[in-house]
């Protein structure tokens, strides 16, 4: 069986993906950087047409959280699910808590102040809406503030697939939003700012956040030379392309 992840090193979920994959020690799978600008091809097989998305002999399996969850079935040693269903639910909250409260968030608010597409951002949005977003990203960072564990890890004294979808989430904020000169939504929560810390004594963690610090400069150097538009028309063009030939 031949596996394959499909991944970008700035993308929050496909680190998740990555760093599960590190702390698991899955050494057969091969991690592909995909070129920013999908193909006609991609669109055409693949419907949700997603990065991360896990290769096994030719089929696909996309979004993080299903991959995730895949690996754990597929190589359940070691363990980075708890001992019981109570145990696997707040995992799973605290992993949720990164995806769709943090992440989702951040890149909603990212997109109104231009901050994913600029080297200075400029407003392209509505003041109310940046408020609203901006006050429920702190809203979410203080309840995770005080769900975090205290001992360096997310829950349980030891990696889990909590950490796995924290450890990019709170790189990702910061990136959005801090080096678009927005503040630091981390250091207002103790909690949540010692675990950023302590978590990246572990291996899996400073690898993934490497990887991003990597990804982050490739996509200021795509800003600065101009290309960020012209990846962004190609995989406009293809996705319509696809579409056209699929409903011919």
């Amino acid at each position: 069986m031949t596996m394959k992840l499909n991944s970008w090193d700035i993308s929050p979920y496909a680190a998740r993906v990555r760093m599960q994959i590190y702390a698991k020690g899955l050494t057969h799978i091969a991690t592909e950087q995909t070129p920013f600008y999908l193909t006609q091809k991609v669109y055409e097989e693949r419907p949700l047409s997603r990065i991360p998305s896990l290769e096994i002999d030719g089929d696909a399996i996309p979004e993080s959280a299903v991959i995730a969850e895949y690996l754990e079935e597929a190589y359940p040693e070691p363990s980075l699910l708890g001992s019981t269903p109570r145990e696997n639910a707040h995992i799973r909250t605290l992993a949720r808590i990164g995806d769709v409260y943090l992440i989702g968030a951040a890149f909603s608010l990212a997109s109104q102040t231009g901050a994913l597409a600029a080297q200075t951002p400029v407003p392209t949005g509505i003041d109310s809406i940046v408020a609203l977003l901006g006050g429920q990203l702190a809203s979410s960072l203080r309840t995770l503030d005080r769900m975090i564990g205290r001992d360096g890890f997310a829950c349980l004294d030891r990696l889990t697939l909590a950490d796995c979808a924290l450890v990019p989430a709170l790189a990702y904020v910061q990136y959005m939003l801090v080096n678009r000169g927005l503040g630091d939504p981390i250091a207002a929560n103790a909690n949540v700012a010692a675990y950023q810390a302590a978590i990246q004594a572990q291996a899996p963690a400073a690898r993934v956040l490497a990887e991003f610090d990597r990804g982050r400069q490739e996509r200021r150097e795509q800003i600065g030379a101009g290309e960020l538009e012209t990846i962004r028309a190609a995989n406009r063009a293809a996705r319509e392309a696809a579409e056209r030939a699929l409903s011919a």
